[in-house]
């Protein structure tokens, strides 16, 4: 993504959301972040993504993970689409637990690099492709994925790398393929064997190679 490489402050942008105008700082506060961002408003993919992205909220509520989406549509038609979500889940009572960018001008979806070429709307213009930012606390970018407008997400994989990004943020380890809370990880290559000994008293085990 042009001009927005891992582990660059992001962006303190301003905006308007389905819960007011907000600095993009000052809503993470000292949380982690997530940012997801849509191609368009009542579409049926993105209504997919943002029923399962509230069914799961408690989780990443849970890992201290604040949410928000993208769209390029209004906050009034944000709001509304909030509404068919919520229904989508049949929970029509209840409000969407995180908010929604609108970003109808593209100004964001330029700045973060988002747009996706070969998708466009009935105006030629193109649509906003389906971003993932992972955001420390620190304000930097920690993790970006970037799917085509026509590919829906996967919200499991997602709260593993944040778990990922979360252990190893704390602990001198990296995880490897498939991994998942509970399975072994691996010391970093740059730690000694006196220093893995002495963070990891309870021992660690290797694997010859030829």
């Amino acid at each position: 993504m042009p001009g927005l490489l891992l582990g660059d402050e992001f962006p303190n942008f301003e905006a308007d959301t389905t819960i007011g105008k907000i600095k993009f700082h000052d809503f993470l506060g000292s949380s982690w972040g997530v940012l997801f961002s849509h191609p368009r408003d009542f579409t049926p993919v993105c209504t997919t993504e943002l029923a399962c992205a509230a069914k799961i909220s408690d989780e990443f509520k849970k890992r201290g993970v604040k949410m928000i989406a993208l769209s390029i549509d209004s906050v009034e038609d944000h709001r509304n689409w909030s509404k068919d979500v919520m229904a989508f889940n049949n929970e029509a009572d209840s409000t969407l637990p995180f908010p929604i960018i609108a970003d109808d001008k593209r100004e964001l979806a330029v700045q973060l690099g988002m747009l996706d070429p070969d998708e466009r709307d009935k105006d030629g213009l193109p649509l906003t492709a389906r971003c993932v930012f992972v955001i420390g606390p620190d304000k930097k970018l920690k993790l970006s994925i970037l799917y085509p407008a026509t590919t829906g997400r996967n919200f499991d994989e997602l709260l593993r790398v944040i778990d990922s990004l979360q252990l190893t943020a704390q602990k001198k380890v990296a995880t490897p393929v498939d991994w998942k809370p509970g399975d072994k990880v691996m010391v970093i290559p740059t730690l000694s064997e006196a220093e893995a000994a002495a963070l990891f008293p309870n021992g660690v085990t290797t694997k010859e190679m030829l």
